[in-house]
């Protein structure tokens, strides 16, 4: 049996979470693809309806449509980080990424502390 510190459960992914991380990665996949398929669906449907449509609506689902594809992107880098065993390092710092933030927010690249530098930068 070895030993860790508690820093070190804090950052240390079994097997176990690597597998339930994958699956909620597969999953989240999933979901954003059916979500693309849906807004592009609604869009070509529309098409004839677009000098009714509000134009908010539209903006709206142009939004929606971005943010799916942005989490698809960030879902799709999180599994080749997996595949590549790079999953869990922190792109900027390259420590480990939080166990606890990962559980939270699988495709997370930054670990929290560059995280909050990062959103205070903007």
């Amino acid at each position: 049996m070895t030993h860790q510190t508690i820093g070190e459960r804090d950052t240390v992914l079994t097997p176990e979470d690597l597998a339930a991380l994958r699956e909620n990665l597969y999953e989240q996949r999933l979901f954003r693809q059916e979500q693309l398929r849906q807004f592009a669906v609604h869009s070509s449907n529309r098409a004839d309806d677009r000098r009714r449509t509000d134009a908010a609506l539209i903006e709206v689902g142009v939004k929606l449509a971005a943010s799916a594809r942005m989490v698809l992107a960030d879902v799709e880098a999180a599994l080749a980080r997996m595949d590549s065993g790079q999953y869990g390092t922190c792109h900027l710092c390259r420590r480990a990424v939080e166990r606890h933030r990962l559980l939270i927010v699988p495709q997370a690249r930054y670990c929290g502390r560059c995280q909050q530098v990062r959103e205070a930068g903007r």
